[in-house]
């Protein structure tokens, strides 16, 4: 609400040189200050009594030669309208309410306003600001620690004392994809203590991405099982299917052939020959009784 002087407006005193009675108390104001009021003139005493208002800080008449001032419905004599704190006129001074005190802009910003973090300035009332952590920032004066542009309202990420938008943090300290050499902001897979996107981790061979999946390597280049055993993996000599090892596999290995476990039998009886003495023939192994049959 403004704060507005008596006076403009205000009814104004004169003086009667004829017969003229106050409205009130009907004593003649021959000769008298009176004050015209829009039902009749008064005499000073009864127009202080009737109409003047009450000060709100001194609760004494507001009388009719003080300059009276009013805020929110309350009344004040001039020198009664002061700050709370420090006593400072607030007649012509910009001022707060807080709660039923009145206060300069000095006590109030004293009281109940913070310091900026970066400039040390008064964050003053009804000014933007950024408030983060405890601490309180202009919100011009919140910058990026890297490209010293005000962060504004935009995401931000910490680091120790700075503080950077996502951009800078993500150019100065995010880990790179070792394929494509961009930044990994979230996610991605660690293989042989390298970061990959999970789109960028996939089998040398045929490009499937390997993230969750089994797999293995080969002059440290990542392959799927299907294709480390289509190109490096031993075949076995009965199935001629890759022996990869996966899985649990166990394999059996006589010269330069090789036979997974449940292929490893005898050519004749098919009896697992795994743990068990048998008799090469040929491109044949045999058990020993088959062998003997011979």
């Amino acid at each position: 609400s403004p704060l507005v002087a008596a006076g403009e407006g205000a009814p104004q005193t004169g003086t009667m040189t004829e017969c003229f009675d106050c409205d009130n108390c009907k004593e003649s104001l021959y000769g008298r200050k009176y004050i015209q009021m829009d039902n009749g003139p008064y005499c000073i005493p009864c127009y202080d009594a009737h109409f003047a208002n009450t000060c709100d800080e001194c609760k004494e008449l507001i009388g009719h030669d003080c300059r009276e001032l009013y805020y929110e419905d309350r009344h004040y004599h001039e020198h009664c309208f002061r700050c709370f704190r420090c006593d400072r006129s607030l007649a012509d001074e910009p001022f707060t309410c807080q709660g039923e005190e009145l206060l300069c802009n000095d006590c109030y910003c004293s009281e109940f306003s913070s310091k900026c973090i970066a400039c040390e300035k008064t964050v003053m009332p009804g000014s933007r600001k950024l408030e983060y952590n405890g601490q309180t920032w202009h919100e011009h004066c919140f910058i990026c620690s890297s490209c010293q542009q005000p962060i504004g309202s935009r995401s931000f990420i910490p680091d120790n004392k700075d503080y950077y938008c996502v951009p800078c943090y993500e150019s100065k300290f995010a880990p790179r994809c070792t394929r494509c050499k961009k930044t990994l902001t979230k996610g991605g897979v660690t293989y042989r203590d390298e970061p990959w996107h999970k789109e960028c981790f996939v089998c040398t061979g045929c490009k499937t991405p390997l993230a969750g999946q089994q797999f293995t390597s080969q002059d440290d280049n990542p392959y799927c099982i299907k294709c480390f055993g289509n190109l490096y993996a031993k075949k076995c000599s009965a199935c001629t299917k890759p022996i990869t090892g996966f899985g649990g596999g166990k394999y059996v290995s006589f010269e330069d052939r090789h036979w997974h476990h449940n292929c490893f039998n005898c050519a004749r009886c098919n009896t697992s020959l795994v743990g068990k003495g048998f008799i090469p023939d040929n491109d044949e192994i045999l058990c020993r009784d088959c062998s003997s049959d011979l």
